[in-house]
């Protein structure tokens, strides 16, 4: 069953690699993201994709993220999540692609934990992408606690997930 609002946002340990701007082509150790620590007493908002670098993601999805980040720090957010099936390797390579910097956390959920504690999958093994990703969504999480959920009725689309949604929605 998928989290709905009102619901409190399940804890999981994803993992990321943080951005250093002192050397921003270092590969640096991997950290973890602890979702019940990290999201308490933070207005957080987590973007789920269901691969890094695949088209809907690198053209539509995550690039409006990264350009409204300001606005959206300006509405409260103090955390921005983008989280993939992906390992962190992948998605610290993708947040340098598209200059994601510090601004944004690119986390990795290559285990599924999210997808499943969350229950929001999709099955892209007949993709080549494996079966257990997460659908395209986005989530306001303040204090834990899921207050707004939007969840793309195709997940190959970005209607109701994109960053304009989501200020609309804070």
């Amino acid at each position: 069953m998928a989290i709905k609002e009102g619901d409190t946002f399940p804890q999981v340990q994803l993992k990321y690699i943080p951005f250093d701007a002192a050397d921003p082509n270092a590969c640096k150790s991997p950290q973890i993201l602890n979702t019940k620590n990290d999201f308490a007493g933070k207005k957080v908002v987590v973007v789920g994709v269901p691969g890094a670098f695949s088209p809907t993601c690198s053209i539509q999805h995550l690039p409006a993220y990264v350009s409204k980040i300001k606005e959206l720090k300006a509405k409260g957010v103090d955390l921005v999540v983008c989280v993939s099936g992906n390992d962190f390797f992948v998605m610290s390579a993708w947040g340098k692609s598209e200059d994601v910097k510090d601004d944004i956390i690119m986390a990795g959920d290559a285990n599924g934990d999210l997808g499943r504690a969350t229950g929001l999958t999709l099955d892209l093994a007949k993709m080549g992408m494996g079966s257990v990703r997460l659908t395209r969504f986005a989530a306001i999480v303040d204090n834990g606690k899921v207050t707004h959920l939007a969840v793309e009725p195709d997940p190959t689309d970005v209607t109701v997930t994109g960053a304009d949604n989501i200020l609309s929605a804070l």
